[in-house]
């Protein structure tokens, strides 16, 4: 005997149904969270804060940065 069975319910309900928790709220707080991370990271991707990193690391970091690049660009 084969028989099927159709449900026609919005996920909410399904997890109701199913006693599973109900974590949109946490959801909802994580995503905001993931936002403001990344848009707090962006600023930092500036090339204008991105040299301001760089040279303040002093002059043997700008040294070995700029022999990376030249070794970068030899055939």
């Amino acid at each position: 005997m084969k028989m099927n069975v159709e449900i026609d319910c919005t996920p909410a309900e399904a997890r109701a149904f199913l006693g599973l928790p109900d974590v949109t709220p946490l959801n909802d707080h994580l995503v905001a969270e993931m936002q403001k991370r990344m848009e707090a990271n962006v600023a930092a991707m500036q090339p204008d804060e991105l040299m301001k990193t760089w040279t303040s690391f002093g002059l043997q970091a700008q040294d070995q940065f700029r022999r990376l690049m030249e070794a970068a660009v030899k055939p």
